[in-house]
């Protein structure tokens, strides 16, 4: 299990929304936007075409590092650690993004139809509050949900609690702004 966890972070590290925003525009973005290196950020500094090639990456790092650990509880715990690697990426001294495209890749393998459901919730959250914080919100709340009613390995399920529950954290900040009617719609 610890070589399946090793090369779930090191894929999940690679710092692709830093990267890119720094060769297609010459960004910093942890000094530009939210600070935060993921896909939205990258929207908000450099434009729609950089955001997508972002998220598709960050999906594809996700799928990748599951997908390299081979089965059960080692893809698991790759899966994990991916998203705590885009989290917590040691080459950016722990400052990555919030870890919703990295999940949504991990997830997608690991357990399909969950995924399906909470991107259909995020889609709907977003088309009607143009919020994509409470859209990534409410679909982090649904996967796990979801997930423990699908049949299929548990430790799938713990997975997808501990990793809703790290982009919960990552989003407090957005959670207080949606509160205080101070978050930024998309577009906006």
């Amino acid at each position: 299990m610890i070589p399946a966890i090793l090369i779930g972070y090191t894929v999940g590290s690679l710092p692709i929304g830093f990267l890119v925003a720094q060769g297609a525009a010459g960004i910093d973005l942890r000094r530009a936007g939210s600070g935060n290196v993921g896909a939205a950020n990258v929207y908000r500094t450099t434009g729609l075409r950089t955001a997508v090639a972002v998220m598709i990456g960050d999906i594809a790092k996700g799928a990748a590092a599951v997908l390299l650990a081979g089965g059960g509880a080692n893809a698991v715990a790759a899966g994990v650690a991916a998203v705590i690697g885009h989290v917590y990426p040691v080459w950016l001294r722990f400052r990555g993004g919030k870890g919703v495209a990295t999940a949504s890749g991990v997830f997608a393998v690991l357990t399909p139809l969950p995924v399906a459901v909470a991107a259909a919730a995020f889609a709907l959250v977003v088309a009607r509050t143009r919020f994509v914080s409470l859209g990534s919100i409410v679909a982090t709340i649904v996967l796990p949900i979801i997930e423990w009613f699908t049949p299929g390995l548990r430790a799938v399920d713990i997975g997808a609690t501990i990793v809703a529950a790290l982009i919960l954290f990552r989003h407090r900040s957005n959670m207080e702004r949606l509160l205080s009617r101070t978050e930024r719609a998309l577009g906006a």
